[in-house]
């Protein structure tokens, strides 16, 4: 009996296709997965698929698809977005806030977006926020990772005219609790038209942002 029912109409039911979260699953129920899905020629992503993982999988299974430690996606069948325009935008505060920006950024991809990462502008330097305002300020949409306080997420929210997506990543020393210190402040900011998904969430903060997308400009193909 298999451990997995793959909802295949996820992405007509949603428009956003079932993705594959690896942590925590084992071996064989990876393998399975991927396996049923390079069968049926779906085209599939992975998060949180770590390098360990990443390691045992079968050579033929690794062939069939793209990894990318730095953000620990894998993409079954991966199509690169043909445009280099993008409507949503990536800002992370820190390098230390990459990976989850990356999760985010493979997550647009895969559904045929591309996304621009403008990374290091945390506001304990603000100059480098203003510096690259112009830059943000001609997408629609930001999705913002900060750690910390998570101050960046009402500096942001404050200079532009675009919804904000906030992800609380857990970096940080001591009271930042993993993440829980920035996640209170983007839910408790005074800078309205902050939206706030959960710690290290960048699958979904992408998520969120394809929705709005798509009310506007559908894509198809993917």
């Amino acid at each position: 009996m298999d451990s997995f029912v793959w909802d295949k109409d996820r992405k007509s039911r949603t428009g956003i296709a079932e993705a594959v979260f690896c942590n925590n699953k084992s071996d064989a129920d990876l393998i399975a997965i991927i396996e049923y899905n390079i069968s049926h020629h779906s085209s599939v992503l992975l998060t949180r698929l770590s390098p360990t993982q990443w390691a045992m999988l079968p050579a033929a299974v690794q062939e069939k698809l793209d990894y990318e430690a730095a953000s620990s996606t894998a993409i079954l069948n991966f199509i690169k977005p043909e445009s280099t325009s993008s409507d949503v935008c990536i800002v992370s505060a820190g390098t230390s806030d990459l990976a989850v920006a990356k999760e985010a950024q493979r997550t647009l991809a895969f559904n045929g977006y591309h996304a621009p990462i403008y990374a290091d502008l945390g506001v304990a330097g603000l100059w480098r926020l203003i510096d690259k305002l112009d830059d943000i300020k001609q997408h629609k949409i930001i999705i913002a990772l900060a750690g910390m306080e998570g101050a960046l997420f009402s500096v942001l929210s404050g200079l532009v005219d675009m919804p904000v997506i906030a992800v609380p990543t857990s970096v940080g020393y001591g009271v930042s609790a993993g993440g829980q210190a920035a996640l209170t402040s983007a839910l408790a900011s005074c800078s309205p038209g902050i939206l706030t998904v959960n710690i290290d969430n960048g699958f979904g903060a992408a998520n969120a942002a394809i929705k709005i997308m798509k009310q506007f400009h559908p894509v198809t193909g993917v």
